[in-house]
């Protein structure tokens, strides 16, 4: 009698420990959902400024609402917390535990990383985005910042930009010549090799220096958030196309460490709101861009001026170095580069009998805006 029960024990006691095994992973799983976190975002823009600006504040909302508050982000802009230029460095010495900003500005610790913020005559916005998605880039630019302990998602886009303010009148490359301007990244560069003087300086800095004469000519993004910083106070000529910049791609950076402490749901919050504020970004300027323009010509009669065709042949030609030994300055870049080329090359493809057909055919007359 006594040996028949024994099966019958041992059954009991594994049954229990079985229960109490899922009472544990419950109560787990309802602790991580307890949990309370609180993130510092530090930016390269100034608070609450309208566009690049916005998108980090709409993220701090969206994830406080989706996390029912278990997840509150505090949003600092250029120089509250940290410098604009020393976001990265923020984030991955767990100062913040998030930021927002454009990779170029880190080429001093990873050259690459200006791949992904802007290249002159490259891909815009609608493309990037398909090459950081579709085409690998993502996981090379997370390949490049794997030394500095941080991760990056895609949060915002510019779309083209414009060419940049002047305090006189480009006619020619000659133009050009001692010229000091504030531009940076691999435009930046482009500009050097044709005889300008480049300044690189946070957004916050650009009225001044342009007004003081510090700086001749600036580019800034476009002009809805060039007209709110009073750009067209400071100088007399607006041009365009910005060949320099067909978008900047807005990175949010994320520290490493503090990402692995979110539980599971957190985290896929986080990704989520960053996906909304990576195309909402791109869709406020779209929307605002044209009205701040006829603003600044029709009520501030800037002089809005097409840049020469001999500047951008000249600038064209330029940047196919550039990019090159850019391309040439490491393993990881040169495999960044051919990524990127062969995805411009086959996007352009298409787009020449889709995009580019339709804006043709749409509009048969070419620049208005001359």
């Amino acid at each position: 009698m006594k040996a028949k029960t024994l099966p019958v024990a041992i059954a009991m006691t594994t049954a229990l420990s079985a229960s109490l095994l899922v009472v544990s992973s419950f109560d787990n799983h309802a602790q991580a959902q307890e949990d309370e976190f609180r993130w510092k975002m530090v930016t390269s823009w100034p608070k609450n400024f309208p566009g690049v600006g916005q998108g980090p504040e709409r993220l701090s909302e969206l994830v406080d609402e989706m996390s029912d508050g278990r997840l509150t982000i505090e949003v600092f802009g250029a120089g509250q917390l940290v410098p604009g230029f020393e976001v990265f460095d923020a984030v991955s010495d767990g100062t913040a535990e998030l930021g927002h900003s454009a990779s170029y500005y880190w080429k001093g610790k990873a050259p690459a990383a200006q791949f992904f913020a802007a290249v002159p005559f490259g891909m815009n916005a609608q493309e990037m985005n398909a090459w950081l998605s579709y085409g690998g880039g993502m996981e090379l630019w997370n390949e490049l910042y794997d030394d500095f302990g941080v991760d990056v998602m895609v949060a915002g886009a510019s779309g083209v930009q414009m060419g940049g303010w002047y305090n006189k009148e480009i006619n020619s490359v000659d133009d050009l010549d001692g010229l000091k301007m504030r531009m940076p990244g691999l435009g930046g560069e482009v500009m050097s090799r044709m005889g300008v003087a480049i300044v690189n300086m946070p957004g916050g800095e650009i009225f001044t220096s342009l007004q003081s004469g510090a700086i001749d000519a600036t580019e800034w993004i476009g002009p809805y958030n060039d007209l709110a910083f009073g750009l067209h106070q400071a100088a007399d000529y607006y041009y365009y196309p910005g060949w320099h910049e067909p978008t900047v791609m807005f990175e949010a950076i994320v520290n490493e460490d503090a990402f692995a402490e979110l539980p599971a749901d957190l985290q896929a919050i986080l990704r989520t709101a960053i996906s909304d504020i990576n195309q909402s970004v791109l869709d406020e300027y779209t929307a605002r861009n044209n009205d701040a323009l006829e603003t600044l010509v029709n009520e501030h009669e800037v002089e809005l001026r097409r840049i020469p065709d001999d500047v951008l042949a000249q600038a064209r030609e330029h940047s196919a170095d550039v990019v090159a030994e850019l391309a040439e300055s490491s393993e990881l870049a040169t495999r960044i580069y051919d990524s990127y080329q062969a995805f411009q090359e086959k996007v352009e493809d298409y787009h020449a009998i889709s995009e580019q057909a339709y804006y043709n055919a749409r509009n048969p007359e070419g620049d208005t805006a001359q």
